[in-house]
């Protein structure tokens, strides 16, 4: 017997990190994502394969059942590691996927490349909880933990607006008639966030309700523009208010200040995608910086 569970990915528009906080998060799924292939197996183990997009195995390996239950922590942080934990809090929270099995055949494959950035770890985590019938908000808070807004993306496929308290998704209509002057620009880096977290959690207590409700107010602008300059404006104005509260500049700011057009950080600032506004198309730009990968609007994201 096979069983397959699939996942959206996610981009993240607005309310990064004040998003942990309790502010407004608007995302969006993308048109790409993860599956899980379920399939019995034997001796008390599962054997598991991760492939990425282009079929190529990145991952393989054994997880008996004893380590599930037992999650032996005194490894050093692997993909078998995280995996062990993730199904470890899995069990904790419901031991019947364990209990009633000789053992699993698993394999998992991507639609994007694990490098881009669009939820490879939300995607599975999703997956495993749909497979162990968990509260995927549960899982995560149990194991990675994070706002919880890309659970959210891998669940719905609408754009949402999210709230971290009581894990609230409202599905917004976002159909706007400029989606093509907007662009997805891979930057062809990992982001290590630290950094911008720690200047945020310094910062936040400052003017932290304040700041939430500005935060609110442009994410209701960005969701209500009516013209490309509309939306532009208001994210914009997104970047500024978050620029004054991490202290960095913005990537427009660092990497592109010669861009007609407007850039936008999507999530941890510096890293993965950013979004492109902009009246001309920017691909030659963008190619001549060195930057290749750009999806368009409707490329990238998950439209119903």
């Amino acid at each position: 017997m096979k069983t397959t569970f699939y996942s959206n990915g996610k981009l993240l528009i607005s309310g990064e990190y004040l998003v942990l906080d309790g502010a407004d998060a608007f995302a969006l799924p993308t048109k790409f994502g993860q599956d899980l292939v379920v399939e019995n197996g034997s001796n008390r183990e599962i054997n598991w394969k991760s492939y990425d997009f282009d079929r190529q195995l990145w991952f393989e390996d054994t997880l008996t059942f004893s380590e599930i239950i037992d999650n032996p922590t005194s490894e050093p942080e692997t993909v078998k590691t995280t995996l062990i934990q993730i199904l470890h809090e899995a069990y904790r929270l419901n031991p019947n996927f364990l209990e009633n099995t000789d053992g699993y055949n698993i394999s998992t494959h991507l639609s994007f490349p694990k490098n881009w950035g669009l939820g490879t770890s939300s995607t599975l985590l999703n997956n495993v909880a749909q497979w162990t019938k968990v509260n995927a908000f549960t899982l995560l808070k149990n194991s990675f933990g994070g706002s919880g807004y890309d659970i959210a993306c891998a669940q719905n496929d609408t754009p949402i607006v999210y709230q971290i308290e009581n894990n609230t998704v409202k599905p917004v209509s976002f159909h706007p008639d400029f989606t093509r002057n907007i662009h997805f620009v891979y930057l062809n880096k990992k982001q290590n966030s630290k950094a911008a977290i720690q200047a945020y959690y310094n910062n936040k207590n400052q003017n932290l309700a304040q700041n939430i409700t500005e935060n609110n107010k442009i994410t209701t602008a960005i969701l209500s523009a009516k013209t490309v300059k509309e939306f532009s404006f208001a994210i914009e104005k997104h970047e500024i208010h978050l620029s004054d509260i991490l202290e960095m500049q913005t990537i427009k700011e660092a990497a592109f200040p010669d861009f007609d057009g407007v850039v936008k950080s999507l999530g941890a600032w510096g890293g993965d995608f950013v979004m492109v506004i902009s009246k001309e198309e920017p691909r030659s730009y963008f190619a001549s910086k060195g930057y290749e990968t750009i999806l368009s609007y409707d490329e990238m994201i998950l439209q119903k």
